[in-house]
């Protein structure tokens, strides 16, 4: 049996229609920790991290996603699916090194390479028409 590529979930990325509110939600209902806030201009929303527990591969966290207009991806997901879960990411060593494995395999990727993501992490996304309709993050965080 080979070793995993994946070495934990990283988050589940929640699209949100108020951020704010959303926050709280997690905060009152379940206990989480806002651990980061960022807006990401490249990919059109304001988010949030929220800290769920520590796993031997790294945190595990709920991302919360606030598009920042109705034309970006999260805003035309709220418009056809509504608030919801958006995406699954998930750790990596290497980022680059994943995207070189998964592309070989014949997966198709959104990113070629990777890209700034939440609390300083290197990110790319898998398409998700090859990855059983889920849209897809792979997450190598910041330090690695």
């Amino acid at each position: 049996m080979t070793a995993s590529l994946l070495t934990r979930i990283d988050h589940v990325g929640i699209a949100c229609r108020d951020l704010e509110a959303s926050i709280e939600f997690y905060v009152a209902t379940f206990g989480l920790v806002v651990a980061g806030r960022e807006t990401n201009e490249a990919q059109g929303v304001k988010e949030a991290m929220l800290h769920v527990a520590d796993a031997p591969g790294g945190a595990s966290y709920v991302q919360l996603l606030e598009p920042l207009s109705a034309d970006t991806p999260v805003g035309k997901f709220l418009d056809s699916r509504g608030e919801g879960v958006h995406h699954i990411g998930y750790g990596v060593v290497d980022v680059s090194a994943a995207l070189e494995q998964i592309s070989g395999g014949g997966i198709r990727l959104v990113d070629e390479r990777p890209r700034h993501g939440s609390l300083g992490a290197s990110i790319a996304f898998l398409h998700p028409k090859s990855v059983g309709g889920v849209l897809t993050e792979l997450v190598q965080s910041a330090g690695h």
